[in-house]
């Protein structure tokens, strides 16, 4: 699609929202946190969702959720403090316990600034993946599409990876009492500024990451990153050595 097509909604397929960058979502430079990127994206999902009457009542009165369970992020441009954006969301392609989600950011006049690949996993009330209801087809044209989801393979960490230990907080957390899935990526960048490397977050970069399991309230974890070629590696660990988390971002 391209002109005015861009950002009018494409039903019941693919939506288009408005986002407008609120104070405390921006950095000392006067952009958008990259974080706030994934909770439009999480939040046009769920408008999409109950759009097409698939609400939080649904879900509840079935016992199901669903969970970002991995995601790439193209960062193209930026969004300044107030500044408006509009972003997009569709599914492309289900497995039997999964969604893959595309979603763009667009200026008001088309220019791209940011592109993100979401799979999402359906799971149960005891956090059991489970099949996706066949009625959820209707978000396709094609309920035989189907996605490769994403895993993120780290090269082995050196003894000399720059670490930081942190407690979860409350502000952290999101209704299921778990680290929602964006503050992960605050992790990350603070990582990468207290590493010294905060010049990354300035350039044209892409995000891969793996969500492999829940850190919960007054968790402490420890983050560890470092270089791999012309990038930066980060996994997070809870203190007893289990993995919460890991992710790359290297330069576009």
């Amino acid at each position: 699609m391209t002109g005015p097509d861009l950002l009018v909604d494409q039903l019941p397929y693919r939506i288009v929202r408005p986002y407008r960058v609120r104070f405390e979502e921006a950095t000392g430079a006067e952009s958008m946190r990259t974080a706030i990127y994934l909770a439009w994206a999480a939040d046009i999902a769920w408008q999409h969702s109950t759009l097409m009457g698939f609400g939080r009542d649904w879900y509840s009165s079935r016992g199901l959720y669903w969970l970002v369970r991995a995601l790439r992020i193209d960062v193209h441009g930026s969004v300044p403090t107030y500044g408006q954006a509009y972003m997009t969301t569709q599914v492309t392609g289900y497995r039997r316990i999964a969604a893959h989600r595309h979603s763009e950011v667009r200026s008001a006049s088309g220019e791209l600034i940011a592109v993100l690949e979401i799979d999402w996993v359906m799971t149960n009330e005891r956090g059991v993946p489970t099949r996706v209801p066949e009625e959820m087809m209707k978000f396709v044209a094609d309920s035989a599409s189907s996605f490769e989801m994403l895993k993120v393979a780290l090269p082995p960490m050196p003894a000399e990876a720059a670490e930081r230990r942190f407690r979860v907080h409350r502000r952290d957390l999101d209704p299921l009492d778990h680290v929602n899935n964006s503050v992960y990526l605050d992790y990350f960048e603070e990582a990468l500024e207290a590493a010294g490397d905060g010049a990354m977050l300035l350039a044209p970069r892409r995000y891969e990451i793996d969500f492999v399991a829940a850190a919960e309230r007054d968790d402490l974890l420890v983050g560890r990153v470092w270089p791999i070629g012309v990038g930066r590696a980060f996994r997070v660990r809870r203190e007893n050595g289990s993995e919460v988390f890991r992710g790359t971002v290297v330069p576009l």
